[in-house]
């Protein structure tokens, strides 16, 4: 088997084709069994089967480790202590250390204390003989860094068991200067995030392990690849690698982002204890070399910033550089920010979810420059052809419900998409139609500063029944169309560029429409042939709908001023 490869295969059978007796140091991040799906496997089997899975990639590990070797195993709380036997009493490793990876946002529970660490257990082969370099690994002492006491080692003294995120955030418990590890998790905001994987563990972690259990070309093995941090930081510090990932998508990113490592890069992420994670006692942090106002800095109550920490974090980890309300109309991104949400133990659900992070949206606290959501030219031009339906709808559903409500609700949104696609002559994506809903909405809103004070133009004079389905007699002039029933209730107020066109959108898709229950045949149609001034037919139509009140149209714009339109 060949050094510095990922391997796209199982890790059993690939820790199987490792020569006996061959690698340094294995770092192990395994599936934790707690049910995240991961790209091709998922992380639900029953306790047994899982114990036993793991003896038998465990076995695996031992054989391949060197006499000398070392084994560094990441895993989660609910099989902790089964999985530290396992190594220990069955497969023979004896346990160095028990570290805690302790940070201080971490998973919310309802009825017990909060999930905020990560175990490491650190074993050997021969508790006599192992590699562990204290020299690569020292930190400053309490007594030299705070009190410049001159009998404090120079060279700084050995980490404690106990790493931590954000003493700085904790000012009555762990302070900046103590001797104590502590690394930022790798959230959405950190320049090193790969954006493809749930679960990546920080590189300077990484490098403490790797500086601490090997030498530079030796090698190091990670049966789990995930998002390909170990290899990446074994290879920055110079050490041969080996990899093993199940999945083909991951194994591909994983050799991407290792053909663009080169030996000697510095890991990202900073060392330094006092600046591993930056502070938001002043309202700011730095997210992609941007300084922005910091969510947790939020006026608001502790438990409340804690999930608003939780939501950026689940936000920045599937925003893919676009805006808040991309993340929560965009079907997909929606399903991954709440796979997210509920991995980090956020309470409520999906629609808190999205209500949430759509105020802070709104308040603009914490939120960088996105980039913006390209409709393209050929659904832009339908949505000037179909903007009937989505006018309609919101008229409809707005009634009961603003349109952010009805979006941060997949179960309405889903609605909407389906009430819309009835009106229209074709399918359009989920995503396209609730992103022209809100560029309607928009529009609306700001047609007032458009208006001028038009009189209410002439209504035409309608026939008995002048929709006998002869589009032909329809004009193909621009202009204004009026619809009621035999009833005389009023429906819609139209414009159009083209008025045949709108017709035959609008009503020869179906003999009757959903929202009026009235037939086509019992409509009442007026048309008012304009020149093609869309300003003024705009501003003509407002008119209409602002005296007639048809049942159709959207009715949440501002007027200019009283009287304008009498």
């Amino acid at each position: 088997m060949k050094l510095n490869q990922i391997y796209q295969q199982d890790c059993i059978e690939g820790l199987g084709a490792v020569p006996e007796g061959s690698i340094d140091l294995v770092f192990a991040d395994p599936p934790f069994n707690i049910g995240y799906q991961y790209d091709v496997y998922e992380d639900k089997r029953a306790a047994e089967d899982y114990l036993d899975w793991t003896r038998r990639w465990g076995a695996g590990v031992v054989r391949a480790l060197k006499a000398d070797g070392t084994f560094w195993l990441a895993i989660g709380d609910d099989f902790a202590a089964e999985l530290k036997m396992i190594f220990q009493r069955e497969l023979g490793l004896k346990c160095r250390s028990w570290v805690l990876w302790y940070y201080t946002f971490g998973v919310q529970c309802k009825t017990k204390f909060a999930r905020s660490h990560t175990h490491l257990f650190h074993f050997v082969k021969d508790p006599k003989r192992f590699t562990f370099n204290i020299p690569a690994i020292r930190v400053p002492s309490a007594r030299t860094l705070v009190y410049g006491d001159s009998r404090g080692n120079p060279d700084g003294r050995l980490p404690d068991d106990t790493w931590i995120l954000r003493p700085q955030d904790i000012p009555d418990c762990f302070q900046p200067h103590e001797d104590i590890w502590y690394f930022p998790r790798v959230c959405g905001t950190f320049k090193e995030r790969a954006g493809w994987h749930g679960c990546q563990m920080p590189e300077q972690l990484l490098g403490r392990i790797i500086r601490a259990s090997s030498n530079e070309g030796e090698t190091v093995l990670d049966p789990f690849g995930g998002s390909g941090s170990t290899l990446a930081v074994a290879k920055k510090l110079g050490r041969q690698f080996i990899g093993f990932e199940l999945s083909p998508d991951y194994a591909k990113r994983i050799q991407t982002r290792l053909d663009q490592t080169n030996v000697g890069e510095p890991l990202l992420g900073s060392d330094v204890p006092a600046t591993s994670a930056p502070s938001t006692a002043n309202g700011t942090m730095r997210i992609n070399g941007q300084r922005i106002k910091a969510a947790a800095s939020v006026p608001q109550r502790q438990g409340r910033s804690e999930i608003e920490r939780g939501l950026l974090e689940a936000f920045f980890t599937v925003r893919d550089g676009f805006s808040a309300d991309r993340v929560v109309v965009d079907p997909q991104m929606n399903v991954e920010f709440g796979v997210v949400c509920r991995r980090l133990g956020l309470p409520g659900d999906i629609a808190d979810w999205n209500r949430r992070l759509l105020n802070i949206r709104k308040r603009k606290s914490g939120l960088p420059e996105s980039k913006p959501t390209v409709v393209p030219a050929a659904l832009s031009q339908k949505y000037e052809y179909y903007k009937f339906a989505f006018e309609i709808a919101l008229a409809r559903f707005e009634k009961k419900q603003s349109l952010d409500t009805i979006l941060c609700d997949p179960a309405r949104a889903k609605e909407l998409d389906e009430y819309v696609q009835g009106m229209i002559p074709e399918n359009l994506p989920c995503l396209w139609i609730r992103w022209m809903a809100l560029r309607f909405r928009k529009e609306s809103q700001k047609t007032h500063r458009l208006l001028s004070p038009y009189r209410l133009p002439p209504r035409p004079r309608m026939d008995e029944n002048p929709f006998d389905l002869e589009i032909g007699r329809v004009p193909t002039d621009p202009g204004l169309y009026w619809l009621e029933d035999r009833t005389g209730r009023h429906l819609y107020v139209g414009e159009a560029s083209n008025l045949r066109h709108r017709m035959e959108a609008q009503f020869f898709r179906s003999s009757r429409f959903e929202f009026w229950e009235t037939l086509r045949v019992d409509l009442r149609v007026g048309f008012l042939a304009t020149k093609d001034n869309r300003i003024a037919r705009i501003a003509a139509q407002r008119v209409s709908i602002h005296k007639w009140k048809p049942l159709g149209n959207y009715l949440n714009f501002k007027w200019p001023t009283p009287g304008a339109a009498a």
